[in-house]
């Protein structure tokens, strides 16, 4: 049953209200209804508002939180809650945040940042001593400020910055101050964070300027903005598995494509690529994928 639902007429078109679609003829002089999902229509004003396309990330999982995240704030359908986003800008930032899922750490999986340092950028800098390099998807900057680290310690030619991207510019305010609780570092042995970060009391450290100057934050839209080419090295880690299977299938055709010959790709530890071969990357280590 359909109840009170109101529509503008338009000679053609589409107009969604509430539960139902109503499509107008002007032609025919016929208006068809139906029923839709209302999850569909949150998805569709929600790629309005902010430009992010839920439809790219898996359903189950992504309308899970954000149900479990409106019901917490009260809210017990989703036309309800997108009104709530609309009017209020703590609530709409609190959503963004929840489902871009920006959690890191500094040399998350360190075993992997230990096979960057002995064996990949040793690889990579036998055919070119100042690299290229991008953090994609790089959230609150642990993962392009434990590169830089890393690069210093290896004694790597820095003369390019490393680019830092992310699709939420307030994660990217962040990662510029460079301010983050003391359990986050807890992958660095004590010297490194004496030697690279600021105490500043109170459970919270500072990344020094000598390792901020070497990256570049910059906001980016993995799934619509142009990729750069000739980098040597992209990390793109803990970012895909929240997508299907054709937007990962896309996303890694355009790493590869923005790779230069023998670059490498560090994906994250529960991303492994099994087409691999089929889209032009060869393993180079346990997610760790060299380009062709």
């Amino acid at each position: 049953m359909i109840n009170n639902w109101q529509y503008k007429q338009y000679s053609t078109g589409v107009t969604v209200v509430s539960d139902v679609i109503v499509q107008y003829d002007g032609a025919k002089g016929v208006y068809t209804v139906s029923l839709v999902d209302d999850y569909d229509v949150f998805v569709k004003r929600v790629h309005i508002k902010s430009g992010l396309d839920l439809t790219n990330y898996k359903r189950p999982q992504m309308e899970r939180r954000i149900r479990t995240l409106m019901r917490s704030q009260g809210v017990n359908d989703l036309t309800a809650y997108f009104q709530l986003l609309e009017r209020d800008a703590n609530q709409y930032r609190k959503f963004i945040d929840h489902i871009t899922i920006n959690v890191s750490e500094f040399l998350r999986n360190p075993g992997q940042w230990e096979v960057l340092s002995q064996k990949i950028l040793p690889l990579l800098l036998k055919t070119n001593q100042r690299l290229k390099i991008w953090s994609a998807g790089c959230s609150t900057g642990e993962e392009p400020y434990s590169l830089v680290i890393t690069l210093l310690e290896s004694r790597c030619d820095l003369g390019n910055q490393v680019l830092a991207t992310d699709l939420d510019r307030e994660v990217l305010r962040k990662a510029q101050i460079g301010l983050y609780a003391a359990k986050s570092l807890a992958n660095f042995p004590a010297p490194l964070i004496k030697k690279y970060f600021e105490d500043q009391g109170g459970g919270y450290y500072r990344v020094k300027e000598m390792v901020k100057r070497h990256v570049k934050f910059q906001s980016h839209n993995l799934l619509k903005d142009r990729f750069e080419t000739g980098f040597d090295l992209i990390l793109c880690r803990n970012v895909v598995i929240y997508f299907t299977e054709e937007t990962k299938t896309l996303l890694y055709q355009r790493f590869c494509q923005a790779l230069c010959k023998g670059g490498i790709l560090f994906t994250g530890s529960t991303e492994q690529i099994f087409q691999a071969r089929e889209l032009g990357l060869n393993s180079a280590a346990t997610f760790f994928y060299q380009k062709a």
